[in-house]
């Protein structure tokens, strides 16, 4: 609210609610300061931006109040007064040291009744609450410590360090730690420091496991591609994702099967040894500079290699919300890239090591890769994001067999 970029969304809402009164609701959340000079929580903030709201034709039906701690009866009063809200459906939502107790707060001030209640719906019984409140006692004995690095290029913002970019790595991490008893100790490596600076990969041996996540462009490929040679070398469990898969191909192509200056072309269109490549249609859609939407986007099935160690990750109880029902073994996992393993390497690359652990249905695409046992402890890249379907009750089977990876020894 406020923000002009939003005007469109904002005005789709308000046809919603115009069209179907009884079916939409709004929602409203906003944030009660308390300037440590004043000590006082300061309503003003929240009562301009539902002004603004209602100039766009909103009249939010909830409003939910961020601050530092509950909010008070004298706040809960003006903000009722004067943005026109019964103070019934004035909710409070303080601090809590993990997100995931957010609803607890939610539940002790009944909101999820009041939602229902003008929603007209009734409640359904359901044990997702106790299942909930199990896995928060999971989180408060997670004692232990496992330490993970993450290298990634969008992390560093200035002087600041926003974990946030990469937030479903780092949420599917904590859903699998949890599950062992472990709270991931998140490390950030910024890969373009380390190309000025090759010796901080040494840090590296002070953590558990590896994860080189997406990315895109030339920027700090250099830094990936160190970063996968050393963990690969000195027998570091790694996990790469989307682009990390293919910082995984190019770096064994160039050391193990000695393919000098391959590359992807879209870092390098001119190399000599284009492992990975763009997808034929997304070249004409580059062509036509059809750039909106235009990506490999979404779930896609995905049939993994019984020979693999995927496999039996997929095997695993948790893993059958991804599996279809169908032989042989086919998940469903989702997209987002341009560039794809360039099956003409294919043999080459098997024939040095490396394991095709899942492919899609046509055997057109390459969507995982990994090192045997034998080779490495734990070395598996994927196309996709396994992150995006992992669930706080549902963690990923690939986190949580890379947390097991990580914890053993």
């Amino acid at each position: 609210v406020g923000e002009y970029q939003n005007v469109l969304f904002l005005e789709a809402n308000r046809i919603m609610k115009m069209r179907d009164k009884e079916h939409v609701l709004h929602v409203h959340v906003a944030y009660l300061p308390t300037p440590p000079s004043i000590g006082e929580m300061k309503s003003k903030p929240v009562q301009i931006s539902v002004r603004l709201l209602n100039q766009t034709g909103i009249q939010p039906d909830f409003l939910v109040g961020r601050a530092t701690k509950m909010m008070d009866t004298r706040r809960k009063d003006r903000l009722s007064l004067f943005c026109n809200i019964d103070l019934e459906d004035i909710i409070s939502n303080p601090y809590v040291p993990s997100p995931y107790q957010v609803p607890l707060v939610f539940k002790k001030q009944g909101f999820d009744r009041k939602l229902l209640a003008k929603l007209h719906l009734k409640p359904k019984k359901t044990n997702l609450f106790s299942q909930w409140q199990k896995m928060l006692d999971q989180i408060k004995r997670a004692r232990k410590k496992v330490k993970i690095a993450v290298a990634g290029k969008y992390q560093t913002v200035g002087d600041y360090v926003l974990p946030d970019a990469y937030v479903c790595v780092v949420e599917s991490l904590k859903h699998a730690g949890w599950r062992f008893g472990f709270e991931p100790e998140i490390t950030w490596f910024n890969t373009e420091t380390l190309e000025k600076d090759p010796g901080l990969l040494q840090q590296l041996d002070e953590v558990d496991g590896v994860i080189v996540p997406q990315g895109w462009g030339v920027r700090g490929v250099e830094g990936k591609i160190q970063v996968v040679k050393y963990v690969r070398e000195n027998k570091i469990p790694y996990l790469g994702l989307c682009f990390g898969m293919q910082m995984a191909v190019i770096e064994f192509s160039r050391h193990v099967l000695g393919l000098k200056g391959a590359n992807s072309t879209e870092v390098n269109p001119k190399t000599p040894h284009p492992v990975v490549h763009i997808m034929p249609n997304q070249k004409e859609f580059l062509s036509k500079k059809q750039y909106g939407g235009t990506m490999r986007l979404g779930a896609w099935p995905c049939q993994i290699n019984p020979q693999s160690r995927l496999y039996h990750f997929y095997k695993r109880p948790e893993a059958q919300f991804l599996v279809e029902k169908k032989q042989p073994l086919t998940v469903s996992e989702r997209h987002r890239h341009r560039y794809e393993f360039n099956l003409k390497y294919r043999k080459q690359l098997e024939k040095a090591g490396l394991v095709i652990a899942g492919t899609s249905p046509d055997k057109k695409l390459v969507e995982a890769i990994e090192l045997p046992k034998a080779m490495h402890p734990f070395f598996v890249g994927v196309q996709f994001h396994p992150e995006f379907k992992s669930r706080p009750l549902n963690p990923h089977p690939i986190f949580l067999e890379f947390i097991s990876a990580c914890t053993q020894g």
